[in-house]
């Protein structure tokens, strides 16, 4: 399986839907599904039932995941893309727009 380009604590921007130009931290990564769930961002609406977490119910707000071609890495402050590099002999994220190395 390839590389994903997002990774969990990056900073991103959605860039189509409903929350389109909102920016969030990623919280969690699904590799096999490509998707991603940001902080704050395609929030939904659950119904719960009693439990011994949360013995009112009642309705509960969350992030539902997102897929990964929705969102764009954000390096100081713009949208790039992510593309990788080969630098000494470790694998590397490098911002396309700026050629820096990410992490």
């Amino acid at each position: 399986m390839s590389t994903l380009k997002i990774k969990k604590g990056d900073l991103v921007r959605v860039i189509t839907g409903k929350d389109k130009d909102r920016e969030g931290k990623v919280t969690s990564v699904d590799a096999k599904n490509h998707k991603v769930v940001v902080e704050g961002i395609n929030m939904v609406t659950k119904h719960t039932k009693p439990s011994a977490q949360n013995q009112n119910g009642g309705i509960v707000h969350q992030e539902a995941p997102i897929d990964i071609s929705n969102v764009m890495y954000v390096h100081k402050g713009k949208t790039t893309r992510v593309g990788f590099k080969i630098d000494g002999d470790k694998k590397v994220r490098v911002a396309k727009s700026t050629g820096e190395v990410i992490d």
